[in-house]
């Protein structure tokens, strides 16, 4: 099943529309790479009946390691019946993109975040290939951030086909071309949203960020075309994380 159709299942059968961004940080000077494990093991566990998936940051990889570390957690997430999404935001040239992917994928990971601007010959293709070769995984375009200088660089005008375009269209235009599983369009912006999910169509997902403590409403989010919220620290940072899942979890399911 490609990941597009999984991830939907799992949304339909939970009536969730939430992502969970595990993006725990902990140096060793803190505590032990054993308790930020521990940890992050604890709140997917108390999260999971909430939401369709989870995703994964460097604040994970860089201390926990892939193998051993935050593949345990991808393995917990699908023994929980949830996917499991690496943020790695792959930007490198082929090669190197090849491999970076078949590591994820080896890990456990049913999806990766990519960032179109390395373009697609020796570029984003690759990693297209290598998603197939492990049975549908799924590549998912960074298209717009969630953070304030979002503007500066998603917004400057390119030059395409005769004409001037918001580099954040042209990369969702990539993701037409290309067959995406789905975009990132951060949710501080959800007139970008409704620009993108305008030129998509039902085709792509749009999976949106900044939902919650960076000031993004879900409904108007939910309004402007997102199907998929990924919320962090209004979750984890929560007394009661499952409760703040559960809360989201509502909003986002009309």
């Amino acid at each position: 099943m490609r990941f597009k159709d999984y991830i939907a299942s799992v949304s339909r059968s939970r009536g969730s529309r939430i992502i969970l961004a595990l993006d725990l940080s902990m140096l060793p000077r803190d505590a032990g790479f054993n308790s930020l494990k521990e940890r992050a093991v604890k709140i997917l566990s108390l999260v999971s009946p909430y939401i369709c998936a989870v995703k994964v940051n460097m604040q994970l990889l860089l201390p926990l390691g892939l193998y051993g570390g935050v593949s345990d957690i991808v393995d917990l997430a699908h023994k929980l019946g949830i996917p499991a999404i690496m943020d790695c935001k792959l930007s490198d040239v082929g090669h190197t993109n090849i491999w970076a992917a078949k590591h994820y994928f080896e890990a456990g990971f049913d999806a990766i975040i990519v960032n179109p601007l390395v373009g697609w010959s020796e570029g984003v293709e690759p990693i297209f290939d290598v998603a197939k070769d492990y049975g549908g995984r799924g590549v998912i375009l960074l298209t717009y951030m969630s953070h304030k200088a979002s503007p500066e660089s998603y917004e400057l005008p390119v030059y395409v086909e005769g004409g001037l375009k918001p580099l954040y269209m042209v990369f969702a235009e990539r993701a037409l071309k290309w067959g995406a599983d789905g975009v990132v369009v951060g949710g501080t912006y959800p007139e970008r949203i409704r620009e993108v999910r305008k030129l998509l169509g039902d085709n792509i997902p749009i999976y949106t960020p900044g939902v919650g403590f960076q000031g993004g409403d879900v409904k108007n989010c939910l309004n402007a075309g997102s199907e998929y919220f990924i919320v962090g620290r209004s979750i984890f940072e929560a007394k009661e994380p499952e409760v703040a899942a559960k809360r989201f979890r509502d909003m986002s399911w009309i």
